[in-house]
């Protein structure tokens, strides 16, 4: 049995597309169904859905043999004991530090301010700062991070962006952009040894779909 752990939302929905390239088909809709475990129309496998940034566990751990994940989630994560061997070019945006439209975020760098980051992305924030040489307190939050800097609690954030609308809709702007981002595949080292006559051909399957 190979299982396949995937998050519900925009990765689920882009990389179906990849795995019918490989032959499976999900029997059922996460958005609908409430079952965490998913049949597909082969036996041998599975899905099972999970929050994102816990895809790269339940892979480590063996719990799932492949996953689909965010290179924001795995930079997090430390890609410990995982194989990532393809990069599935979906689920792109843009890993971005923003301000509120009033603040002068150039002049407070130049003049050496130490910034308040709210972000949920602690190690990539934390690196990125670190290489530019500007001291930072970081202040990890979960979501709604459009609002920390508007209420005072950050003088700047660390996200994800896509369209940009979001920020602007909250007086926003970026200001520097950190890193592209998009979705990888990951493998369990040890599934890929044990079971390579069963994921091997899902790996070139999915090379063979990916959109460049």
């Amino acid at each position: 049995m190979i299982t396949i752990a995937l998050s519900k939302g925009r990765i689920f929905e882009e990389t179906m597309p990849l795995l019918n390239a490989a032959g499976i088909q999900a029997l059922e809709d996460p958005e609908s169904s409430r079952k965490l475990i998913l049949p597909t129309n082969r036996a041998d496998v599975q899905l099972i859905i999970v929050r994102a940034s816990d895809v790269p566990t339940y892979v480590q751990y063996g719990a799932a043999d492949i996953g689909v994940a965010g290179k924001d989630v795995l930079n997090e994560h430390g890609g410990t004991g995982l194989y990532q061997p393809l990069d599935l070019n979906i689920a792109k945006c843009r890993m971005m530090v923003a301000v509120r439209n009033d603040f002068d975020y150039e002049a407070a760098v130049k003049q050496g301010a130490r910034l308040r980051i709210a972000t949920k992305y602690v190690q990539t924030a934390r690196a990125h700062f670190a290489a530019k040489g500007v001291h930072v307190d970081l202040i990890k939050l979960y979501g709604s991070m459009e609002l920390a800097p508007l209420v005072g609690l950050s003088d700047a954030i660390v996200d994800l962006v896509s369209s940009g609308n979001t920020l602007k809709a909250n007086n926003l702007r970026a200001v520097e952009h950190i890193s592209d981002v998009s979705s990888r595949l990951v493998v369990n080292q040890a599934a890929l040894k044990l079971k390579r006559n069963l994921i091997q051909p899902m790996l070139d399957a999915f090379a063979l779909a990916i959109v460049k």
